[in-house]
């Protein structure tokens, strides 16, 4: 039952992140999938109740993928000790493994979800800034803050400005690879620069 769960999360996702969550109904859903919508219900109460579930997976990894890099998972009000031990140099690992994780599977379409849905309303705007603008921009400026950097927010700008685009450059790239590692080598020269 648990798997059956799963995919149905993971077809939902994929499908909001093509057509847009607004566009997909639960029938659709359980026709990707080949069951009735009887049986989906059996799983999930509602399309809301699939988006709360996708969202609290999106959260989940997120915490883990911190976590796997000894990263804070959390703002920095809420863990400030946790600020004091990153070094740069670990957050910049951490930060090409984020921008894998963010263009790869699940964590791509929910961001590609978030970029259509943004415009159609305040709480998917809301969540578009908190997991890919502000948020990452904040946690970035913090961290900087406590590694002592020069002008942490326009550097923070600068570093999360080169991920957020080459997320872009990526989804339409023809060689992912090739992308991925100008991201690499401009992320590189942003903090090559920073540390002058």
């Amino acid at each position: 039952m648990g798997n059956r769960k799963e995919e149905i999360l993971i077809v939902a996702l994929h499908l909001f992140a093509r057509d847009g969550y607004e566009a997909v109904s639960v029938s659709q859903i359980a026709g990707e999938l080949d069951m009735t919508k009887g049986a989906l219900y059996r799983h999930y109460k509602s399309k809301r109740d699939i988006f709360d579930c996708i969202v609290q997976r999106m959260e989940q990894q997120d915490g883990e993928q911190a976590s796997d890099y000894d990263m804070p998972e959390d703002e920095k009000e809420s863990m400030p000790e946790e600020y004091e031990d990153v070094s740069l140099d670990d957050f910049v690992e951490y930060s090409k493994s984020m921008f894998e994780y963010w263009t790869e599977d699940d964590a791509s379409s929910f961001r590609k979800m978030l970029t259509i849905e943004q415009f159609r309303s305040e709480e998917m705007q809301n969540l578009y800034q908190q997991y890919l603008v502000s948020g990452p921009a904040g946690y970035v400026k913090d961290l900087f803050k406590n590694m002592k950097i020069k002008d942490p927010e326009e550097n923070a700008v600068k570093f999360y400005a080169n991920m957020f685009f080459y997320y872009s450059l990526y989804d339409g790239a023809a060689d992912k690879a090739k992308a991925k590692c100008q991201f690499e080598q401009m992320l590189d020269k942003i903090v090559e620069e920073m540390k002058q």
